[in-house]
């Protein structure tokens, strides 16, 4: 990347999760579209991974303005302004490292990482307890919820409950969509 003066700027690898796109033929928008309106904003080598919105990029620097630039921009666009959650390949690849259910790595579709906005200040953990199967399993950090949901996340009371009772806007990959991210951040 090259700044106003000329001269080259370091860039870094970023992950952009949104939420709610492309979900029941609703805020529909086309990867290409997507990776289009991401250029206009100077983003560099990037990588979309689904149509459910999982953007690997390089620019010099990102933040929370860029998540609510982004959002606008698609709300000009597409009419619609959707979460996006922006987190560093450091970030990123510290919550992978982190997971502490490494057994349900084998099964993919059964570990689900619901990605933060901000760290919970007064999460209703007894709550999630009740909301918890006899085989699900989970675990807070500051920046994700864990959840290892054996019998599936369709069916999971702590799934579908898990965002209310931890006070916070969360959105959610699996451990395939996880490993994807990764594989793609690796490959910047």
């Amino acid at each position: 990347m090259v700044n106003s003066r000329g001269t080259r700027t370091k860039t870094s690898t970023w992950i952009a999760l949104f939420r709610g796109i492309n979900v029941g033929g609703r805020n529909v928008l086309p990867m290409k579209e997507l990776v289009r309106d991401l250029r206009s904003l100077k983003l560099e080598n990037i990588r979309t991974y689904i149509q459910s919105g999982n953007v690997v990029f390089q620019a010099s620097g990102a933040s929370r303005a860029l998540a609510d630039e982004i959002a606008a921009l698609i709300e000009k666009r597409h009419g619609f302004r959707p979460r996006i959650l922006i987190l560093s390949a450091e970030q990123f690849n510290q919550v992978v490292a982190s997971n502490p259910f490494p057994e349900a790595e084998a099964q993919p579709k059964t570990l689900h990482l619901f990605f933060l906005a901000s760290p919970p200040t007064a999460p209703d953990v007894e709550a999630l307890r009740q909301a918890e199967s006899p085989s699900e399993q989970f675990h807070l950090t500051d920046q994700v919820f864990y959840l290892h949901a054996p019998d599936g996340i369709g069916r999971s009371k702590l799934a579908s409950q898990a965002e209310k009772y931890l006070g916070v806007a969360a959105t959610a990959r699996n451990w395939r969509t996880v490993q994807k991210l990764q594989a793609l951040v690796e490959d910047s």
